[in-house]
This record gives C-alpha cells, structure tokens and sequence, in this order.
C-alpha cells in the first residue's frame, strides 16, 4: 500500500547519558504514566518502581506500616520488614495485581521497568524462580535486588551480613540469567569515600565482590542534599538529620567509584548509576531546589561523563516530602502541587544529552512491522509534513487499534489501542512554530498490553512486534473554525 506521506523507517538508540524516573515509594503513591507524560512532555528510559516481599514474615501480605499501625515508630525503617507496596507475585501470587499493573503501565507508555525489591534472603530458590519467571514477559528490564545494602537501615542489613547479602544476589542472579536472561540486574551498594588515594575501595568492597562481578549494572544511591530524619523531625539548621554534598566532590566520588569498579572486574566496564538523586527541598528550600541539580547535569556534560557514567533516576515525580517533582496534597493523596524543580526538570529533558538518538535509515511502504526491544532499542516509522504555521488545529485520526507512542515538534504523546483521534496541538502551546517548517512526525509501537507476546517468536522476551497497515488522516487547519 502505497501512503501518501514519504515513509522513513527509523531506529532508536541510547542517549549520551540515561535519565531515569523514581514513582512511586515509602514515601508516596505510584502516578499514572498519562498524566506523568501530559505533565513532562516525554517518557523516559526507566521507570523504577520499589516493591518488598517478605513472604515468610507473619505479617505478609500486609503492608507494614498498615499491619503494624499502632508500632511505636522513631525511623522510617523501624518496622520487621520494609514498608514498601508488596510484591503481590511469587509462589501462589497474583499476576494481575502489584507490581504487574504499574509494569504494564510503565512498558505501554515506551518506557523500561526498573523494579527495585527488597527481599528476604532466606528464601529458598523456588522463590527466586518464580519471580524471575514473573517478570519474563517485562522484556528488557532491570530488577535491583536489595538496594542501599552498605547502610544499615534497610531489613536485608538488620538480618543478614554484608557477605549473605552478596551471596544472596549472586544466587538469584544466577536463577534470573537461567528463567529470564532479558531481565538486566543491579547492584547497589557504596562508592569510594577516600577521593585521595586512587586505589581506594569501594565501601566494604571484599564482602561485596562476588555481587558487583555477578551484576549487570552498578549503582549507588546518593542525593546533594537529604533530609534523612524526615518524616519524624522538621530539618532547621541547627538539626543533625540532614546531609550535602559538594557537587565537585558528588561527581569526583562517582568516577572514581566507576574506575574502581571496572578494576575489580578485570578492566571490564559495566554501567554505572545512581537510582535515586535529588537534592531534597527540605534542606535548600523549594525555591533553590533546583539550581544545583542543574548544575549537576552541566559538569557531566563539561566532564564528559558518558564515558564512565550509565545515567541518573530522579527520585521521584510526586513525594509526600520536598524530593519530588510534585508534592502529595495533604488532603488528597491522588493530588499533586507542582514544585519549581519540575519546571528545570523539564528543560532538563529537552537537553539532547539526555535524550534518545533517533536514525533515519531507509524510505519504506506500508505495511511495515515495528519493532520494540526497549527505550534504547526500538525501530519506528516517521514521516515529514508541511506546516505554514503554527496551526489551530493538528490531529490524528487512526482506523487501527494499535499502541503509540508519537512525537512531533520535541512533544511525545500517547496512543491507546482504543484511542481514535489524537490531539497534537499541545506540541505547539510552549514552542510556536515561526512561519513555515517542515516537522516529522514518528511513532514507536511498545507492547499494546505492556507484556512481551510468547507466540511473536524465539526473541520475543526481548522484543515486540507491530504490523501498521494504514497510516493515520491528519487534520491541519491554520484558522479558528468561526471567531467570536
């Protein structure tokens, strides 16, 4: 079929450096993906979701902090296990329930799972199996076992030894590369603290060893600023709950982290991140929250730090506290007051050093088969059409049920299968065109039901399949349809 738009089959890979999105914790409710994308303009390469599972506890399935809401409580780890959302799957679990909802909501939107989980290292390997086999239709995810496990706050340091907890990563590892290798592991643990000796360790780096060698991907956490007392104390100048780092040092700490780590594998590089940062508006004030993140964002860029830096996950949209994007309402947990920080994120996400490479390959004709490996890995199709302005009206109309995601004029936008029309003119409300220009219009087909499908093929754990038949009728008008 032969489309009356010059057809360019494209394909997508990484950006310089990865930017990554936290949703939803201890500390606040999990957002849905369409309001988040209305919100930023955007999707990101991960969406990192923080589940427990402590199935062997007698308060299981319980949250905790519901479970024991009459505990008397001085820290937000105080409680026998972690209060996050629990992992609803595993031996006997649900599949249609949590974390599998916000997955498949995360994977619609052309986005990438990241699930942290804290976990009981107890358990047996039938455990581990059946979540790896869980998570085998997630494609190409990351699953971040025990995070923060140098500190001591979380229930995997309070139970176990550094070395248990290294020996428990390395074994489901082990079980997730045998049931579902499409799912990448994280390690997070500490960093080099002596930026003065170039052979200093990483923290409690022998215990640790066997799960950096194991692991897929490395990671710390650290903020610019925390206010690590919250939510049992008010952060005032003169309180001991709160702690900043220089950015200098901030980013000399992760580079020599980087270096050492690839040392310790033999000189073999694996990529670096940090899974939750921030600078927390509790310290600097909400005003000034955002300054220092951006000037983050320009020393990576001046340092080049693509060369040994895998990215950062803003921690995270929407937060009870001052480290979100958004404040929860007090009064209305599915409320969100915007902060000034979301307006520099936004302007982060347009820089193209975090955004995704696009390459246009070569012309083809309908139909055409998409393919979706991940955020990073994708094949889409663009076409190139005449503006004369910025118009009044600009929408798409699709006779198929398929699933999109579409950009045009640095704007992404969302296409349900059921959806029928799509309306584009928010791409234009922040960036008017000036006169005439010629903009593309693109599309990536992720997975419709945000599940890999076992029956696409022998690759299909790493990637999803789309046949377009028909391309969409545009509606372009530069004039209101009657004035007023």
């Amino acid at each position: 079929m032969q489309s009356k738009w010059k057809l360019t089959k494209v394909c997508r890979k990484p950006a310089p450096c990865g930017l990554d999105l936290g949703d939803g914790s201890e500390r606040a409710e999990y957002v849905n993906q369409d309001y988040i994308l209305q919100t930023l303009g955007r999707p990101h390469r991960n969406v990192n979701i923080m589940y427990t599972y402590y199935p062997k506890d007698k308060e299981w399935p319980q949250r905790i902090s519901e479970a024991c809401k009459d505990m008397e409580i001085h820290f937000q780890w105080d409680y026998p296990y972690d209060d996050y959302f629990p992992y609803e799957g595993g031996i006997g679990g649900n599949p249609d329930g949590e974390p599998f909802q916000q997955m498949r909501d995360i994977r619609r939107h052309g986005q990438d799972v990241t699930l942290t989980l804290t976990i009981d290292c107890s358990l047996e390997d039938e455990y581990l199996r059946q979540i790896a086999r869980d998570l085998k239709p997630y494609g190409q995810m990351r699953l971040r076992i025990n995070h923060e496990c140098s500190g001591d706050w979380f229930t995997h340091n309070q139970r176990y030894s550094f070395e248990e907890i290294a020996a428990f990563f390395e074994r489901f590892d082990k079980i997730v590369k045998e049931e579902a290798p499409n799912i990448r592991t994280v390690f997070c643990a500490g960093c080099v603290l002596d930026l003065e000796n170039p052979d200093s360790p990483v923290q409690e780096e022998e215990a640790f060893k066997r799960a950096y060698l194991a692991a897929d991907v490395w990671s710390v956490d650290c903020y610019l600023a925390l206010h690590y007392g919250w939510p049992f104390d008010v952060c005032e100048k003169d309180s001991n709950s709160f702690a900043t780092t220089p950015i200098d040092v901030f980013c000399k700490r992760l580079e020599l982290t980087a270096k050492r780590l690839t040392k310790i594998n033999g000189g073999v590089k694996k990529p670096l991140v940090v899974s939750e940062f921030n600078t927390d508006g509790d310290v600097t004030g909400p005003m000034n929250q955002g300054d220092s993140i951006l000037r983050f964002v320009e020393k990576l860029k001046n340092d080049k730090a693509e060369e040994w830096f895998g990215g950062f996950t803003l921690y995270q949209f929407r937060d009870r506290g001052r480290l979100g994007l958004e404040i929860e309402d007090p009064n209305n947990k599915a409320v969100g007051i915007p902060q000034p920080l979301l307006y520099d994120y936004r302007q982060i996400l347009k820089d193209p050093y975090f955004q995704p490479e696009v390459k246009m390959l070569e012309e083809i004709e309908l139909p055409v088969t998409l393919r979706w490996g991940s955020a990073e890995d994708a094949e889409g199709i663009s076409f190139v059409v005449p503006f004369a302005d910025t118009p009044e009206f600009c929408e798409l109309t699709f006779d198929e049920d398929v699933n999109l995601m579409i950009e045009i004029n640095g704007r992404w936008f969302y296409k349900a299968p059921e959806t029928k029309t799509v309306d584009l003119m928010p791409a234009f409300f922040d960036n008017p065109l000036q006169g005439s220009k010629e903009l593309a219009i693109t599309m990536f087909a992720p997975p419709a039901t945000g599940q890999n499908d076992p029956e696409q093929g022998e690759d299909w754990t790493r990637n999803y399949y789309c046949t377009i038949h028909k391309l969409p009728e545009l509606r372009l008008r530069y004039e209101p349809i009657a004035e007023i």
